[in-house]
């Protein structure tokens, strides 16, 4: 049995959060999702494993600690500072991707209302080989093609 790789989500919004599931429950594969309702449960979760995520998912509009300041702090720990961590904000604002790119965040994932469009950007995510992908200017923001 091949060990499943956790996915960890942090978002302020309940139905966003379930969305994430149902739509990582369609694309299938082999993820477990840990949900968290802001960046300090996050935090609390990632230092006391298990589960390790494989791979991080922030929302950056959120109370106590903003998905900014979580990748901040994940950046600043020796132990997570390769861990793949992906924006996703309604957030389009430039400054906030730029923000995000500085701060060391993987990749930025516009957040669609459209379940469809966001499901598409999730899957696109999911397929980045985060060993050998460098974001930049170029590359760091999802686009649909």
């Amino acid at each position: 049995m091949n060990e499943k790789l956790t996915i960890f989500y942090a978002d302020d919004d309940l139905d966003d959060l379930e969305f994430f599931k149902l739509i990582i429950k369609q694309i299938g594969g082999n993820y477990e999702v840990v949900t968290h309702a802001d960046g300090v449960e996050l935090m609390a979760a990632i230092n006391n494993p298990p589960p390790t995520p494989y791979l991080v998912f922030l929302d950056i509009n959120m109370p106590k600690m903003n998905g900014l300041e979580v990748l901040k702090k994940l950046r600043e720990s020796d132990k997570f500072k390769k861990l793949p961590v992906i924006m996703l904000s309604t957030t389009k604002d430039g400054p906030f991707v730029q923000q995000s790119l500085a701060l060391g965040a993987n990749y930025y994932v516009p957040k669609s209302s459209r379940f469809d469009e966001l499901k598409l950007s999730i899957q696109h995510s999911l397929q980045i080989n985060w060993e050998t992908f460098i974001p930049d200017n170029t590359n760091f923001t999802y686009t649909r093609n």
